[in-house]
């Protein structure tokens, strides 16, 4: 059983409050922290917490707690990070880990040095469709994986501190961008080494100093491309897709917005729909088990089964600063118009990998370009022969 000390009670709080005692059961928030008394005490009050208090310190201390859960504004990740690691407190963070790669590198140490678990809550690799999508990657079903692509776009966050560039870091680039890169890195695989990212970003509706639309490519040390769109000007409600292709095979997820769950309303008696929602009548796409459909269910299982068992999570901190630095990049492209370098003074993945080359043999003097079936029923080839590179094609009996 985990013992949860949240810090923030606000929407992401919140969200992390109704999976943690809804899934396990066993787990509990016992304390709670946020920065004005109201929203302690309510937050107390709707889920049961024994100790509340605008003392972060306080509560990460107290002597109930095993487990840390971070759901603060971007500029307290580290500050609490450093407090989990003083007083040797296991901590999971919300995304993103830092509002740049050296904040997230030091957050990485501190909790490496002080011998304590530290998880990274990235909710989206943990949907149950991703989660099916990826174990059919690993099984081969799409052979060598050469792009992945990740799209979140909605019409914005729900707090203030997410618009102020200061506490956040960025804008929709760091805060959906972090998903997208994460899922990408999954499905092309961790352990290779993102090089570089061309990237577009704008604010083209909102009265922000960062950045409201972005659109992005990385390209990895095996020749994959990531790629990435992210928006807060998305008007329809929160679009969360996925796509993967292979060298045998592609993967299209809808995660979210048309799911097969619709229904119509004139209002009357209706309320909250789904996250990001822009109404509550006309045609309307309800989410059946919200927490569980976002990942929150299975992340926190994983997060909370790996600090018992002693073992890694499949996000941990070091993950978090691997996002940290491609965004990093990203926003540096943004301004030069060019491709730019991935910074990553500590890397753990492979190393010298080269673009692979899938060339597979019609027979000993030509490789096999394309097979098909045309619409007069022609079944032909198109190959190139080995010895003088020439393409040609060839009917079939």
């Amino acid at each position: 059983m985990q013992r949860i000390a949240m810090l923030g009670g606000g929407f992401i709080g919140r969200f992390y409050a109704e999976s943690l005692h809804g899934q396990r059961s066993r787990d509990k928030v016992v304390a709670i922290y946020a920065r004005r008394e109201e929203t302690a005490k309510k937050f107390a009050d709707d889920y049961g917490c024994s100790f509340l208090s605008t003392n972060m310190e306080e509560v990460i201390a107290h002597p109930d707690v095993t487990m840390v859960c971070i759901a603060l504004p971007n500029n307290l990740h580290a500050p609490a990070v450093e407090l989990c690691a003083k007083h040797k407190k296991n901590v999971v963070c919300t995304k993103p880990l830092g509002r740049n790669a050296e904040e997230a590198l030091q957050m990485m140490k501190l909790v490496e040095e002080a011998g304590i678990f530290g998880g990274y809550l990235e909710d989206l690799c943990y949907s149950p469709k991703f989660l099916k999508a990826l174990e059919t990657v690993k099984n081969g079903a799409l052979g060598r994986i050469l792009w992945a692509k990740s799209r979140e776009t909605h019409p914005g966050p729900h707090s203030n501190w997410f618009w102020d560039k200061e506490q956040a870091g960025g804008g929709c680039m760091l805060d959906l961008g972090c998903h997208c890169v994460e899922i990408a890195r999954n499905f092309i695989g961790k352990d290779v080494r993102p090089v570089e990212v061309m990237c577009w970003a704008a604010t083209q509706v909102k009265p922000i100093d960062a950045e409201d639309h972005a659109i992005a490519l990385v390209k990895y040390e095996n020749g994959a491309i990531g790629q990435f769109e992210v928006s807060w000007t998305f008007r329809g409600g929160m679009d969360l897709r996925d796509e993967v292709m292979g060298t045998e095979g592609t993967i299209w997820i809808n995660n979210f917005l048309r799911t097969g769950f619709e229904m119509f309303t004139t209002g009357k008696g209706a309320d909250y729909v789904a996250e990001k929602a822009e109404s509550n009548t006309g045609w309307l796409f309800p989410v059946g088990d919200e927490v569980n459909d976002l990942g929150y269910n299975h992340m926190f299982t994983d997060m909370f089964a790996s600090a018992e068992a002693g073992r890694e999570p499949a996000e941990t901190f070091y993950d978090g600063y691997v996002v940290n630095a491609i965004l990093d990049a990203a926003y540096k492209s943004a301004e030069t118009k060019q491709w730019e370098p991935v910074q990553l003074p500590v890397w753990r993945g492979k190393e010298g990998l080269s673009q692979e080359q899938t060339l597979t043999d019609y027979d000993e003097d030509h490789y096999l370009i394309k097979e098909e079936v045309t619409h007069d029923g022609r079944h032909k080839v198109i190959l190139k022969e080995k010895a003088s590179g020439k393409i040609i094609e060839r009917d079939l009996v």
